[in-house]
């Protein structure tokens, strides 16, 4: 498997790797990859993976959040049609990844490409895998596309705050749970994932940043649902679309002196 990552000269140590989880995501490749029929041994590829996604640069990219997607995809796995081959495509969805790059998807769909079948997982399977990584670029799984209705809600579900708790006792197949209080707003987690997302862009001026940011807010808050499963939409809609919102709101707030006369 090859390194299809590139840091540049960026010296910073970015955001500090933590052995333990490290360790559970070594034993879940194992696991996943042993379920896809992997005939080949899987601790150099997590080595490479692991290395690309614990890069300097990264911030919000980080393993923690593979490890967040994967924990949320237990939950979404009765909902996929093949939950090994949504597992992989977390893996892979943001193994390549630069924050001044528009092709991050294709890469790791690429790099899946390649490293699957040098692992033996089956031609089919890795094209679905690699598929489902491309469509992170929209986030906009057809009708019955079950296993990229999973993938994306994994992916999206730090818009509603989520902290991926494996404790949740809710049913993940039980679309009339209630929002509240078992997914209040989390204003506070989204926060800190708002706030890494800033620092992966720190090189972008601040108010290029706000206006681009902005922008994906208002298309995010224009789709007619962020979530496709119906755990998503039962428990992540409602408080995702608050977080939104409530970013927007601070971003598009005047931040200049106050003209006089103006009521306060």
């Amino acid at each position: 498997m090859d390194k299809d990552t590139n840091t540049g000269a960026d010296t910073d140590t970015g955001t500090p790797r933590d052995p333990d989880t490290e360790a559970d995501l070594r034993r879940r490749w194992a696991a996943t990859t042993a379920a896809a029929g992997a005939d080949r041994d899987p601790v150099p590829y997590a080595d490479r993976l692991l290395a690309a996604w614990a890069e300097p640069h990264r911030r919000y990219h980080t393993t923690a959040h593979l490890a967040d997607v994967l924990t949320r995809l237990d939950r979404l796995a009765p909902h996929a049609a093949d939950p090994t081959a949504v597992e992989l495509a977390a893996w892979f969805h943001d193994a390549v990844y630069r924050p001044d790059r528009s092709e991050n998807e294709e890469r790791s769909a690429a790099l899946a490409e390649r490293a699957l079948p040098e692992l033996g997982v089956d031609p089919a399977r890795t094209a679905e895998v690699a598929r489902l990584v491309r469509l992170t670029v929209t986030h906009d799984p057809a009708p019955g596309d079950t296993n990229g209705e999973a993938l994306c809600d994994a992916d999206l579900a730090v818009l509603a705050g989520d902290p991926a708790d494996p404790a949740d006792p809710a049913d993940p197949a039980d679309p009339a749970s209630p929002t509240d209080p078992a997914h209040p707003a989390n204003p506070a987690a989204y926060a800190a994932y708002a706030a890494a997302v800033r620092a992966e862009y720190g090189f972008v001026p601040d108010e290029a940043f706000r206006t681009g940011r902005a922008a994906v807010l208002r298309q995010l808050l224009a789709l007619p649902r962020l979530f496709r499963t119906p755990y998503g939409v039962a428990h992540w809609e409602a408080p995702a679309r608050h977080h939104l919102a409530a970013e927007l709101a601070e971003l598009t707030r005047p931040t200049g002196p106050t003209p006089p006369g103006t009521p306060t």
